[in-house]
This record gives C-alpha cells, structure tokens and sequence, in this order.
C-alpha cells in the first residue's frame, strides 16, 4: 500500500532491550537518591529532638552541684544553691559574718546566666519556688539577698529539690532531682530519673 505509514522497524536485540527494564545504574541512582531523602528526613527530626545548649546547661548545672557536694564535705562549710528567673549562683554560709556570701576563692561557682530562651523554675521539699528576678551579678554582693533555696550540707546531705530547665520555644524541659541523701539525678520532665 502506497501512503500507508508503517511504524518503524526495529531490530529484535533492540525489542528484548527495551522490555528487561531499568539497568543497575539507574536502579542505583534511585537508592541513592531514596538514601539521601531518608537520611536528610532523620537528620532534620534529630535536630528537632535534641537541644544541645538545653543538655549542656543540665550537664554543667548536675556537675556543679556534685562539685559543690564534694567541696563542702572537704571543708566542712555549708553551701547553697541560689536561683533566680535567668540564672543561679551557688553560695557558702560564712559563720563569722553570720551571712551567705559567694565563695571568693573558687570562680568555678561564680553566678551564671542561663542561655536565651532558656527558663528555670525550682521546687523545693515538693513545694514550687517563686524565683526572685534576675539579679545583676556585677553588683556588689551586699545589696542581693543571697539566701539559697537548696541547701548543700557539708555531711553530703541536700535539700530535696526539682529544678526543671525548659526552653520554651520548643517545649522540651529536662529535670535535675535532687534527693536529701545527696544523690542527684538527671529525668525527662515527667519520666523516671536516670
């Protein structure tokens, strides 16, 4: 037939090509390409899961406290933890001076601020605390009131306290406990301590 439009012929290796499917390098390519969207999904959910300055002020304030522990039992001096809304500064009771005052020896318990957007809110013996303002740690300490919430006794002994930092933003909280044994220890807002 003259006019009539016939489809192109091809060859039979080039039909058998074209019906076994994709080659191993594009299948490859695809759980490369999968991998990358899977791992790149994870990364971003861990990012929202995890505070690092959140768990490194934890970390800090729970060393802290052990530090202060030890230090106490050593000299055989009274110490406190003072908090207030954007930081904490741990104290010694001079007996002399019949007075809380920061230990002038030992910058390691200078005051701290906590980071931006983060919160600290404390309950002392299972009673909250209404934490006094920020005070201005450059101040002279004889016109701030350093009485402490938490006690640390030289006997290795504490006050029994919940200190819960949160950074609001993102709601996620973590929680010191500390026990009147002197053991303390580190719980999500609402679970177990670990």
């Amino acid at each position: 037939m003259r006019g009539a439009v016939h489809p192109p012929r091809t060859s039979a290796p080039a039909r058998r090509r074209a019906a076994r499917g994709f080659t191993l390098i594009e299948l490859l390519v695809v759980i490369v390409i999968i991998g990358v969207m899977l791992g790149a999904m994870f990364l971003s959910m861990g990012a929202r899961d995890h505070d690092s300055q959140l768990d490194q002020e934890r970390d800090r304030l729970a060393a802290l406290v052990n530090y202060v522990q030890e230090r106490a039992a050593l000299q055989t001096v009274e110490y406190g933890l003072r908090c207030d809304q954007g930081g904490y500064r741990f104290v010694m009771y001079d007996p002399r001076r019949a007075s809380w005052l920061e230990d002038p020896l030992d910058e390691t318990l200078r005051a701290r601020r906590l980071p931006a957007g983060l919160e600290l809110a404390l309950s002392v013996e299972d009673r909250p605390i209404v934490l006094p303002g920020r005070s201005d740690p450059h101040r002279p300490t004889a016109a701030t009131d350093l009485t402490p919430q938490v006690m640390i006794y030289s006997s290795g002994e504490l006050t029994s306290f919940r200190l819960t930092l949160t950074r609001a933003a993102a709601h996620r909280s973590v929680m010191l406990i500390g026990a009147s044994s002197g053991k303390v220890q580190i719980a999500p807002v609402g679970g177990p301590a670990t």
